[in-house]
């Protein structure tokens, strides 16, 4: 599944996620968020060491959910596909293998905060403004707002924005930890160049499993980790090629270590 308004470039070691709707404030549609996921696993099967994601124009990072497309769904498609849905897209983005920089180039607020919090690192242009205005509209912050927004950002700062409606700038929000660097407007994609070719120059490897450990250190996804760490251990091992072999041979394994 594919959606021109998500357009991913493949440059060698890097790859550029672009929302390209800013007709729109690059808000997000089911059709998007459906094409989130197809996307990360394209991204995951590449050569790409770490991954930018951005918005187009320099209104809006994402605006988040277009309320047009949702706006009209029954109370149990809203909680059974929308929020659902958008978890999974999310889950997808904050779990790839790949250090993800997001650089915001336009507002963010609302889902667009929630998708700026699946990055690892955040830079954010000086015009930029960030919060949490969902319960302004009678719902919640539905794509993780309340749960990976608290471990990202700390649990006051989403009091502060989601409950008591704080807009916080650029720079502010530097000083309280919501984005990790701030540069001149325009200036957001060449900063970011910049920090993923210092990536691009460390282990892949070992920066992958660092991620994952650190991911696990904060509850993102301790299951997949442990699993995926303890299977590339035994695949690594001995054990396994005289297993295959014994299994092709139809023979009983007679695995290094086991004994007579």
């Amino acid at each position: 599944m594919t959606d021109p308004r998500l357009e991913l470039q493949l440059e060698g070691g890097l790859a550029v996620l672009t929302i390209r709707r800013p007709e729109k404030l690059n808000a997000l549609d089911a059709e998007m968020v459906d094409a989130l996921i197809p996307l990360c696993r394209r991204i995951e099967r590449s050569d790409a060491a770490v991954v930018i994601l951005t918005g187009e124009g320099d209104r809006s990072f994402c605006a988040g959910g277009d309320i047009a497309a949702w706006s009209g769904n029954s109370p149990l498609d809203f909680a059974r596909h929308w929020v659902r849905d958008g978890h999974a897209a999310f889950d997808a983005l904050a779990r790839l293998r790949q250090p993800l920089i997001a650089v915001l180039n336009g507002h963010c607020l609302g889902g667009g905060l929630e998708l700026a919090a699946c990055a690892d690192l955040r830079i954010a242009e000086t015009h930029v403004k960030i919060g949490q205005p969902e319960p302004a509209l009678g719902v919640i912050p539905g794509w993780s707002g309340t749960q990976r927004a608290v471990r990202r950002f700390g649990v006051q700062m989403v009091r502060r924005m989601a409950l008591f409606g704080e807009v916080f700038g650029a720079e502010e929000a530097e000083r309280l930890g919501l984005v990790d660097r701030v540069v001149a407007k325009g200036e957001g994609m060449a900063a970011a160049r910049e920090v993923a070719q210092i990536v691009l120059s460390r282990s892949p490897r070992a920066t992958e499993l660092t991620k994952m450990l650190i991911n696990a250190a904060e509850g993102e996804e301790v299951g997949r980790v442990l699993e995926s760490l303890a299977s590339g251990i035994a695949a690594a091992s001995d054990d396994l090629t005289e297993g295959l072999a014994a299994f092709r041979e139809k023979r009983k394994p007679r695995f290094p270590g086991q004994g007579t």
